[in-house]
């Protein structure tokens, strides 16, 4: 027996296909043979699964527990529910060795995947390659495991609540919230947390419908944000707060309705935790803004600007022991009191927590942040072939110059008028782009130099690519 992936399908932070195109229950099993192969040999046996709202999600988990038991792991069904909750299931028992989480993230509706850990580490990059390898080869070990249902939703959101312990009451009685689950897994999550919080909630489409029927979960797209901004107008409340999906990332906007980006979110953060925690190392993503690295410096911690990617992240956060670290895209990880992974609704809680310690409203600390103008993320069509090429020859270019060069993640300059990015995407066959300045004069002239290298490379900033 062996097993061949379609070659899209397994990616550098995670498995991803299209339903009925580019995945199925066959892969969901090879995967899960793969993995209990790889977690034995490691000598760890038990693995916590969990899944999404997707129509296709039940199926997939069903496949993906008849491969781990046919390689001898033991399996432990949390069933449906946010992906930092099954995170929580493997890193908050201690005889769990993994987790896999099926889910497709802010995909369209016809994608699933999967979301893996192993052995308290992310899995990824060369790991899923290893699954495919195994796939091909029939090399899987064999066994008979056990699947045990586990219920941990009302633990789970009796640990979110941990975030606001010590905190005055006062300061939180008077809080008036808006959510919005987009319909996704993090649902019935928020529901019971919003019982329990103090203060006035407002939540929106917790009701888990894989069709996605009132907008896309992707909180990092101003048009998904609208609903939840006519809530706060409508209500006058201080701040509102969105998920994606499955869970992971979180979208907020204050009480005049203003985006907080995942950078900004990240000051807000940083304050509050440096204040506990001095001299403390916090990690952004190359797309976070100059203003979070100067305010991280600014308070006392060190900045530290590392490669984009959910799990190239926590990798780093484990090696430097930083306590916080965030992304543009929302994936925010505490490590401080929690668990290092990026879980959007603790990150919400952290929001309340530090608004509260800090004595300043999420609205006020909005406001105080220095304007700065910069484009969305620009994402454009280019050959799969030639994205790491065209950065590489951008890295050439530039090396005979006097620019000041960063290539942590594809090449980003910094000039007397802001910063310019150019990254190959990870995961799609698409370059990035970003830009910031202090005035749109300046925005215009780093809009110039990007395109300047794209010409020279060929390419152009026309086809712009979907998520």
């Amino acid at each position: 027996m062996s097993h061949t992936f379609h070659p899209t399908v397994l990616r550098e932070y995670d498995i991803r296909g299209i339903i009925g195109e580019t995945l199925g229950p066959d892969d969901a099993r090879a995967i899960g043979r793969g993995f209990a192969t790889l977690l034995r040999r490691a000598g760890g046996k038990k693995v916590a699964v969990g899944y999404d709202g997707r129509i296709s999600s039940p199926m997939l988990a069903h496949a993906l527990c008849e491969g781990l038991t046919a390689s001898g792991c033991d399996v432990v069904d949390i069933g449906m529910g946010p992906t930092p909750m099954l995170y929580y299931a493997e890193a908050s028992t201690e005889q769990m060795d993994g987790g896999i989480q099926i889910t497709g993230s802010h995909n369209p509706a016809n994608y699933n995947g999967f979301k893996m850990v192993f052995q308290g580490r992310p899995f990824f990059g060369e790991d899923i390659q290893t699954i495919g390898r195994l796939a091909a080869a029939g090399e899987w070990l064999d066994g008979t495991g056990t699947v045990e249902t586990r219920e941990i939703l009302e633990e789970y959101v009796e640990r979110l609540l941990v975030g606001l312990e010590g905190l005055p009451a006062d300061k939180l009685s008077g809080l008036r919230v808006g959510w919005d689950a987009g319909n996704g897994a993090a649902g019935p999550a928020l529901e019971l947390l919003a019982a329990r919080l103090p203060g006035e909630h407002f939540t929106l489409y917790t009701e888990v419908d894989g069709n996605f029927p009132n907008h896309h979960p992707d909180p990092t797209v101003p048009e998904n944000l609208e609903d939840l901004r006519k809530l706060v107008a409508e209500k006058n409340l201080d701040f509102g707060i969105a998920f994606d999906g499955d869970g992971d990332r979180i979208g907020a906007i204050d009480g005049e309705g203003r985006i907080i980006w995942g950078d900004q979110l990240l000051m807000i953060y940083a304050e509050d935790l440096l204040g506990n925690r001095p001299g403390s190392t916090i990690i952004a993503d190359v797309k976070a803004s100059k203003a979070l690295f100067e305010r991280v410096a600014e308070l006392g911690g060190k900045p530290l600007m590392w490669k984009t990617g959910h799990s190239l992240i926590k990798s780093k956060m484990k090696e430097t022991h930083a306590p916080l670290a965030g992304e543009m895209s929302g994936h925010v990880f505490f490590a401080d009191t929690y668990y290092g992974y990026d879980d959007a609704l603790y990150a919400a809680i952290r929001l309340i927590a530090a608004s509260a310690r800090l004595g300043k409203s999420v609205t006020e600390m909005r406001g105080a942040m220095p304007p700065v103008i910069n484009t969305p993320e620009m994402r454009f069509q280019v050959d799969e072939s030639r994205k790491f090429a065209a950065i590489d020859e951008v890295k050439q270019r530039l090396a005979g110059t006097d620019a000041d060069v960063n290539d942590t993640d594809g090449v980003r300059v910094t000039t007397k008028d802001g910063w310019w990015l150019l990254r190959a995407s990870n995961t799609q066959d698409v370059l990035v782009a970003r830009a910031e300045s202090d005035s749109q004069a300046g925005l215009e002239r780093l809009l110039h130099q990007i395109d300047d290298q794209l010409a020279a490379s060929g390419l152009e900033r026309g086809a712009q690519a979907g998520h």
